[in-house]
Formats: structure tokens, sequence, C-alpha cells
């Protein structure tokens, strides 16, 4: 449950939120409610709202990220629903995010506190801490040379340990790359 009620007067000032990608069929014969200096279109219902965009991550003053559906098309331009719940407070000075790696299909991405399921453990961050944090798993993610320096461990091991500690502790990468042993 938001902390805040979030509604179309003030869903757009200073909020996160992940939108769920949904069929352009939702929003077919309507008339946008809102359209955008950078093309946006909006469309109201009492539960939330429908964005149309080409673009998501950061809109103006907020983050918001689309959820995609499972086979989606390659089209740029996608149709996302949030309900008004959905809408969480966002500014750079408070630690409201967490970072969630899937190690599977080697993604990292932030989510809010009041938002998905953070644990007792779960470290919180400010906006340009974890944006530092995720860029650095990003490269550990995708580039595997530094696994040959620990030639002790296996390096999918090794890599799962470094970026979990990397996500889910306040020790930088350094502290953590001199504690393996």
């Amino acid at each position: 449950m938001s902390e805040h009620l979030y509604h179309r007067n003030n869903f757009f000032k200073n909020t996160f939120c992940i939108f769920r990608e949904v069929r352009f069929s939702a929003i077919e014969n309507q008339k946008p409610n809102f359209k955008s200096k950078s093309g946006s279109s909006y469309y109201f219902t009492e539960t939330g709202v429908f964005r149309l965009s080409n673009h998501w991550g950061r809109a103006a003053n907020c983050k918001w990220r689309l959820q995609p559906l499972e086979n989606s098309d390659k089209n740029r331009t996608k149709v996302g629903f949030a309900h008004w719940s959905e809408f969480h407070r966002d500014n750079d000075t408070e630690k409201l995010y967490y970072i969630e790696v899937n190690f599977e299909d080697s993604t990292v991405n932030f989510n809010h506190k009041s938002n998905g399921n953070p644990n007792d453990q779960t470290v919180f961050r400010t906006v340009s801490e974890t944006t530092k944090r995720i860029r650095q798993i990003r490269n550990l993610l995708t580039d595997d040379s530094w696994t040959k320096y620990y030639p002790q461990k296996d390096p999918g091991i090794l890599k799962k340990e470094v970026i979990s500690k990397l996500a889910n502790s306040g020790k930088t990468l350094l502290q953590i790359r001199s504690e393996i042993v």
C-alpha cells in the first residue's frame, strides 16, 4: 500500500512506478486525457492510468519502468497500466531503493522500498548510490575476465557471491574482492 494517495492530478510529480505492459486494444478507440510534450499519452480510469509511450525509465521527474508482456513485440511504443496505489514517492535524498539481481537472465534492477518484497536484511540506498551499484553489477554480469584472478574459486559461484554482496551489503567492490581468499 502506498504511503501517499496518488491520482490523476499528482501521479506525475516525483514518483516511482512499475507499469505492466498491456495490449494496445486496452486503449483502442479512446481519446487520451492528456498528452505530454514528449509525446506520451495518458488515459485515466478510476483505478489507475494507461500510458502510451516510446520511452520508459526516467520520465521528467519520475522513475517509471515497464514490465513487458511475455512475447512482447519489438515495437518501441508500448502501452502500460498502473493502479494509483502502485505509485510511490521519489526523491534524491532518502534511502528509498534496493537492488534486485536475476542471475538466470543476468539482469539487475532497482525497486522502491514500498514496492516488491524487501526483507529485514535489505539494504536501502539513495538514487545515486543505487545507480552506481547497478552500473558495477552490470559490468560484473557481462565481464568474466576478473574471475581469473581468483583461480581457487568456481567462476560462476564467485560471480554470484561478489554480486550478491555488492547488492545486499554496504561494502564496496574493493572491500568485497579483498575478502575473497
